[in-house]
């Protein structure tokens, strides 16, 4: 038997994670986010399993460094990108390529969905490079904050280092990730 450490000393080989069903089953029926999150050690893949209720939106956003495989395991949805329209239903599994902007609406029944793609390495600050942009995020700072610049990080994505528009939203319109 091969005793490498595959790559990481925290390898415990093969195994059930997480029933998907019985997550949703468990959560409350209000709960929208991520339900569930691979978080082994040393791995190099992220997966979530997200829940959106009825009508919300992950706003459009281009992913710029990872391919995203998205698959639904409850309700509906559309997934519109530059392309046109996709209707998301259960099990009907959808590449999401780098660079590809997309954006997410639930059906009047909610949808859940398990992303699965690359981990990223660390956390990375990105600000808005058009200068519109940024100027409307700086103007709403100065607003908020009497004058003074705001430490921006508790409004950073966890996961793509996006900066949120206001108040911390469920799921990073972004990166698509849900906000811890």
């Amino acid at each position: 038997m091969e005793t490498a450490d595959r790559g990481t000393a925290a390898y415990q080989g093969p195994r059930l994670l997480a029933d998907l069903d019985w997550c949703l089953a468990q959560a409350a029926d209000d709960q929208r986010g991520a339900l569930w999150r691979l978080a082994e050690p040393g791995r190099q893949l992220d997966a979530n399993l997200v829940r959106l209720p009825p009508g919300a939106t992950v706003e459009p956003h281009t992913e710029p460094d990872v391919d995203v495989l998205l698959l639904p395991v409850a309700g509906h949805g559309t997934l519109r990108t530059e392309q046109g329209q996709i209707a998301l239903t259960a099990h009907a599994l959808t590449w999401l390529p780098r660079g590809s902007r997309r954006s997410i609406t639930a059906g009047p029944d909610g949808l859940a969905y398990l992303t699965v793609h690359r981990a990223r390495t660390g956390l990375r600050i990105r600000l808005p490079t058009d200068p519109q942009a940024l100027a409307r995020l700086e103007q709403r700072e100065e607003e908020q904050e009497g004058g003074e610049a705001a430490c921006l990080l508790p409004r950073l994505c966890p996961h793509c280092g996006e900066v949120a528009a206001g108040a911390k939203p469920a799921v990073c319109p972004a990166c698509g990730e849900p906000w811890d």
